[in-house]
């Protein structure tokens, strides 16, 4: 049956070395590293990723407009399983009526499965350039969410390797402590008594 009798390391006795001591207060720091410091730096991260994300969607906001437009042209024959998913976009060429510049046409990503004649919403830059539509706010807060997990779990991971460091260190510094003291108390032990 085994005794477990914790918080030995933080009392005093005499069986308490030096190496039992660092490893109780490195396994405080790390708990403190763990469960304070990681979430707090991936909240950081997080809130700075939607800052940036938000202000980069305002922007493109600003810098693309949306036209409704109508598919022309001839659309890709054959299309791969990939293209034939509604999540993917293809090219394809559109015609739409802009005020004061009249009827325009320009090959722009359309929904996959549009058909010639169909309307279709695309997006243009201030070029003339079809570009994708700007990020909505659930695609921002989506980000700011990955950035704050991947921040706190890489400082998680870091935090680990440097306990697994830190521990080969000590275990290092607890064998040559106790090979000294065995060399101190060993040849008390083998010597031939009569």
């Amino acid at each position: 049956m085994r005794i477990r009798v914790r918080g030995w390391r933080w009392r005093r006795n005499p069986l308490r070395r030096r190496s039992d001591v660092v490893e109780a207060w490195t396994v405080l720091v790390v708990t403190v590293l763990l469960f304070v410091v990681a979430p707090l730096v991936g909240v950081a991260a997080g809130l700075h990723a939607h800052d940036r994300a938000r202000t980069l969607a305002v922007q493109q906001r600003a810098e693309r407009h949306q036209v409704r437009a109508v598919v022309i042209g001839a659309l890709p024959e054959r299309r791969s399983a990939l293209e034939e998913d509604r999540r993917h976009p293809y090219r394809a060429e559109v015609r739409w009526t802009e005020p004061g510049k009249g009827v325009r046409t320009a090959w722009a990503r359309v929904p996959a499965g549009a058909r010639a004649g169909e309307p279709v919403s695309v997006w243009f830059d201030s070029r003339g350039r079809s570009v994708s539509p700007p990020p909505d706010e659930a695609a921002v807060w989506q980000r700011a969410v990955t950035v704050g997990l991947c921040a706190a779990g890489g400082t998680a991971i870091v935090v680990f390797l440097g306990h697994m460091i830190e521990r080969r260190v000590a275990l290092r510094h607890r064998l040559a402590e106790w090979e000294r003291e065995w060399s101190r108390t060993g040849p008390r032990w083998t010597q031939p008594r009569m």
